[in-house]
């Protein structure tokens, strides 16, 4: 196809968006909508796996050393606990005994010397605090540690492990299926409405067929409208899901109780990927504007 040829027909695609403006008009709601729908959903599953993440960043396991090792076997419990940070540990964090106790006389304040000071000695073993970035790896985390020379015991929230992989679990199956469902619609939708643009204009298709039009070039026209109301559905729609998304987020922000309980001091920042959403957005409703003409004007070139 001849380059003079082909800027004409990107011109009758562009040409088209208004000469037939309702109809174009009804896709670009649907486009935006639709991709508005998929973009908040797509920020809100981030943001919960991050909200979830922040929790699990509070369930930590708990090393206790023997009081008989001396300073050498510390540093060598330390280095063997920190050799796992590839696998499952994500911070190890060392608490001695003077530490210990300054914290449980902070925690106890006026009750702490019926609890400590009448024993005569510093009770309080040397510690470790381990933090994992994988919290499936709590039991086999557990059972690693209790293998050290030198460890008494390790204390781990099973329980509360248990509950946040579950609820992790849950909330990306529940994810999954709604991001499916959305585009499902979604395609649906825009496959049906750009249907009835193009049952609009059947008769020109059927007679540029018989003028002997090829498929081709009665498609590219469609194919760039379609692109066109896309693109411009999707700059809409990331104007819409900025708005939307930072309302939400700036409810959040202003009441520190909230912010405390739900843990979304490190969400997503959408002014962090606003370029990326823009991108995605626009290339998203490009996709989904032009293949849904050009599918829904298959029956129509078949004259």
């Amino acid at each position: 196809m001849r380059s003079s040829n082909f800027s004409y027909l990107v011109k009758q695609g562009v040409v088209s968006v208004w000469h037939n403006r309702v109809m174009s008009f009804a896709s670009f709601c649907i486009l935006m909508v639709s991709l508005l729908l998929i973009g908040l959903a797509v920020l809100i599953s981030i943001d919960i796996g991050i909200i979830i993440g922040n929790i699990e960043d509070t369930n930590e396991i708990l090393v206790f050393v023997d009081e008989s090792v001396s300073a050498a076997e510390l540093s060598y419990i330390s280095e063997i606990i920190s050799s796992y940070k590839d696998e499952f540990v994500d911070r190890v964090v060392y608490i001695s005994p003077e530490e210990a106790l300054a914290s449980e006389r902070e925690w106890y304040g006026e009750n702490f010397f019926v609890l400590f000071d009448s024993i005569g000695e510093n009770p309080m073993p040397s510690t470790y605090i381990v933090s994992l970035w994988d919290i499936t790896k709590i039991n086999e985390a557990v059972s690693r540690f209790e293998e050290i020379d030198g460890v008494i015991s390790v204390s781990a929230p099973f329980d509360f492990a248990e509950i946040l992989i579950a609820i992790r679990n849950t909330f990306a199956v529940i994810g999954l299926a709604i991001l499916i469902a959305l585009l499902i619609v979604c395609l649906v939708i825009i496959y049906n409405t750009t249907r009835s643009s193009v049952f609009a204009r059947r008769m020109q298709i059927s007679i540029m067929k018989h003028v002997g039009a090829t498929n081709a070039f009665i498609r590219i026209p469609f194919f760039i409208e379609g692109m066109f109301i896309g693109i411009l559905a999707g700059v809409a729609s990331w104007g819409l899901t900025k708005l939307a998304y930072e309302s939400v987020v700036s409810v959040f922000e202003e009441d520190i109780m909230l912010l405390q309980i739900f843990g979304i001091s490190n969400v997503v920042v959408f002014d962090d990927i606003m370029w990326l959403a823009l991108a995605a957005n626009c290339l998203a409703g490009a996709l989904l504007g032009a293949i849904g003409t050009v599918m829904s004007m298959g029956k129509h070139l078949k004259v």
